[in-house]
């Protein structure tokens, strides 16, 4: 010890200049930082530079609008910051020492500034940088509220700025009112600002009612929002929820053994439609809408959206798709080829999809017939990964579910049910184009059917013939008549399904068969409130006549024959669905895009499914046996909760008549009784001359005996039925009727046949025959 206090004297005697040099030159250094961070202190908030703390006794914070489901529960927030208020005194203790033990917990004992902190962060800086930091609780609040004053760039001019706002916030407000502004203020990851928000959208219950693990997850935030989101990053959130949880163990606010049971507490997040994440879709349609008519009053004021959702129903509707969805992935409708969800969700890189997904995608959308309410809404399979709404935005080819447009334009111009079209070989020359030749499904030809049976089988080759007779422009102007707002070309292909449409649009088009003429527009939102519960905004619902009750009648009953015994039988009618309703198959070429929409008098709904970008699906895909099946899941799942659906009023025009079906005349007792059955019209176009196809042996113009193929029972096979041939070619002249300002059937062109003169021009009742509005009768087997 002697040795080197005198080795130190000898050192300062040999060089006594030198010794002065230095401890003037560290003097001169530390005065010029001292002053110049006094500088740099009294002037950093020089010309208005630094935020006033005066608003803060006036602070508040934006407040976000809220969305309520039509049965008055909470939807979710829309707003820049999602935020509710709560008092200090309505925090737990234990929500407010996490906090502090993990951003700040020499806070109660600072004047807004950690010198101790601070200190350390400074020595060690060269070492480790000023990655850790050293903001107070304070100090983050000045940065919070005063984002425009105080930017969020690492740089020294942004601490002092932090700590001079920050040592007039403690001058001026305690450490209670303090930590009750930067609970409320503080980010905490997806979307939600301040602890009762994220206490309700993590764990779906108010702060008021965490527990020590909820608490210490929340307060495990703060460091990292995006990285510790317990949604997205479950385990990452355990691991930083434990750690904080050790800091409150360690700094005596907690006991060991309270600390190792919330260490090993499972992670319990709240169900999405509690939390307010529940249709993302039709969330951001609302917001949009919303946003077109408030602007910035939407995110600011705090408005209160009442909407059409029906939250059962959607939870319904998710179910339903995804289950049907994932099973053609498993490959329980024949082998699937394409990548799946749940392998892209394992597979993908980063934490956003791009938008285009690679595996099946799909849309669901139901509404209220009557008024035009959404009640349902799915765009796609996962709204994080893809943002884009298919059932809004995408434009796809509807296949066959746009024939119903083409057969209310038949029935709009005086062609009854019975109407006999042909389904026959077909070859098409369009001008620059090579030579079509459409087929049907099954590649087979029925020849001359009825009208009815045209549809709920889904030919395609005689509803072409039937849109190529009213002319394209007819059916065009019938689309746009059904809603129908995207371009189509005047080809043929069109009466199949060719031209792209919006799937709301097409899907709100059913809208007019299931309220019996009157297409309602579909509409998301039934008032707006500010915070006072003034109405600011309350939409009238569209509603639009396209058909009269007749005719929208008579394709209702048409298209119950599509579920209970054509396209769509196996999958509705044969799945169990046996209330009243009506529906339409879509599959298009190469089986991308399949569809699915039906209806009861009071619900709507239409399910898609297919790729973003356009592939088959699978081999022999149907929306039959596709997309059916979601529809009637959803369907079953929602009539569990509400009365059955009534069935259609028959308007009192509506009259009914025995026909033979393969020649759309009325029957005579030559008539096969498997070719019988009864048939509805409007009055003014049923038929009033005899079957002239089927004569008694001997009389004039008889023929030999042919064959002609009719419907076999259910699940049977479709055998010839041998029967007389026609002698004449049936038909109908179509003529303007000024009366009903639609074209009708001139019934007296040809002489009837001679008919019993005893016969009544009414039916005659078959008590053992069926009715085509109340038993099924036999169809052919599903496809």
């Amino acid at each position: 010890m002697a040795l080197d206090t005198a080795n130190k004297l000898s050192f300062r005697k040999r060089h006594p200049t030198l010794v002065r040099a230095v401890l003037l030159a560290l003097t001169f250094l530390v005065a010029l930082g001292v002053g110049a961070i006094y500088s740099g202190w009294a002037l950093i908030c020089r010309g208005n530079q630094c935020p006033s703390i005066e608003i803060l006794a006036e602070y508040t914070p934006h407040q976000t609008s809220k969305l309520y489901a039509v049965d008055g529960r909470f939807i979710s927030e829309l707003g820049l910051e999602r935020r509710t208020l709560v008092k200090i005194d309505e925090i737990p203790k234990i929500v407010q020492d996490a906090f502090v033990a993990t951003e700040d917990k020499r806070f109660y004992s600072h004047a807004g500034i950690d010198w101790h902190r601070a200190a350390s962060v400074v020595l060690r800086s060269p070492l480790h940088g000023y990655s850790q930091g050293f903001s107070t609780i304070t100090m983050q609040l000045a940065r919070n509220v005063f984002p425009e004053k105080i930017s969020r760039e690492k740089s020294i001019v942004r601490k002092l700025k932090e700590a001079k706002v920050a040592r007039q916030i403690e001058a001026k407000y305690d450490k209670k009112k303090i930590l009750e502004l930067y609970l409320n203020q503080i980010d905490l990851g997806h979307g939600a600002y301040g602890v009762e928000t994220a206490s309700q959208r993590y764990f779906g219950k108010s702060v008021r009612d965490l527990n020590l693990a909820e608490a210490a997850t929340l307060a495990a935030l703060p460091k990292a929002p995006a990285r510790y989101n317990p949604v997205r990053y479950p385990d990452r959130a355990i691991q930083r929820r434990n750690t904080v949880i050790g800091l409150m163990r360690d700094a005596g606010l907690v006991s060991e053994a309270d600390a190792s049971r919330a260490q090993a507490y499972p992670l319990q997040l709240a169900d999405k439609s509690v939390t307010g994440e529940t249709a993302p879709y039709f969330v951001e349609w609302v917001r949009q809408q919303l946003d077109a008519q408030f602007g910035k009053q939407l995110y600011e004021q705090g408005l209160k959206v009442y909407t059409t959702l029906d939250l059962d129903a959607q939870n319904a509707a998710e179910r339903a798709l995804e289950r049907q969805v994932r099973a053609i992935e498993a490959g329980r409708f024949g082998p699937y080829k394409h990548e799946t969800f749940e392998h892209y969700m394992a597979h993908r890189e980063g934490d956003e999809g791009s938008g285009t997904s690679p595996y099946l995608q799909s849309a669901f959308l139901a509404l209220d017939p009557r008024n035009g309410a959404v009640r349902v809404m799915i765009g796609g399979r996962d709204f994080d990964d893809s943002k884009f709404n298919r059932s809004v935005q995408a434009l796809r080819q509807p296949g066959s579910a746009f024939k119903p447009i083409v057969y209310a334009a038949a029935v709009q111009n005086g062609r009854p049910a019975s109407y006999i079209v042909n389904d026959s070989a077909l070859n098409l020359q369009v001008p620059g184009q090579p030579e079509w030749t459409p087929q049907n499904y099954d590649l087979k030809f029925l020849g001359e059917i009825p009208l009815r049976q045209s549809l709920y089988e889904s030919r395609n080759v005689s509803t072409i013939r039937l849109g190529m007779e009213l002319g394209e422009q007819t059916v065009i102007n019938e689309a746009r008549n059904f809603g129908i707002t995207t371009p189509i070309p005047p080809y043929p292909s069109i009466h199949i399904g060719a031209a792209d449409v919006y799937p709301i649009e097409l899907i709100s088009a059913y809208t007019a068969f299931a309220n019996l003429g009157v297409r309602a527009t579909p509409n998301a939102i039934i008032r707006v409130e500010n915070q006072k519960g003034e109405i600011l905004w309350q939409p009238t619902p569209t509603r639009t006549q396209v058909l009269s009750p007749e005719e929208s009648w008579l394709m209702v009953d048409m298209m119950k024959d599509v579920v209970r015994r054509g396209t769509a039988a196996g999958s509705v009618w044969g799945a169990g669905f046996h209330y009243p309703a009506g529906g339409k198959t879509g599959t298009t070429n190469d089986g991308t895009n399949v569809w699915f929409i039906g209806y009861t008098a009071d619900l709507v709904a239409g399910a898609w499914m297919g790729f973003d970008r356009p592939q088959k699906i699978k081999d022999n895909a149907q929306g039959g046996v596709l997309a059916a099946p979601a529809w009637t899941a959803f369907m079953t799942e929602v009539y569990r909760r509400r009365p059955p659906p009534p069935d259609w009023p028959k308007p009192l025009s509506i009259v009914t008549r025995e026909i033979d079906i393969s020649s759309g005349l009325l029957q005579t007792p030559y008539c096969p009784r498997s070719l019988v059955t009864s048939e509805f019209y409007i009055s003014g176009t049923e038929p009033t001359r005899d079957c002239d196809k089927h004569l008694a042996y001997g009389t004039p113009g008889y023929a030999p005996i042919d064959t002609f193929l009719v419907p076999p029972p259910a699940g049977g096979v479709q055998t010839p039925i041998r029967v007389t041939p026609p002698t004449i070619q049936p038909g109908y002249e179509p003529v303007p009727n000024q009366q009903r300002q639609r074209t009708v059937f001139d019934t007296t062109r040809k002489p009837p046949a001679p008919r019993d003169t005893t016969r009544r021009d009414t039916v005659r009742r078959d008590s053992t025959r069926r009715r085509p509005d109340t038993i099924p009768p036999p169809g052919r087997p599903p496809r």
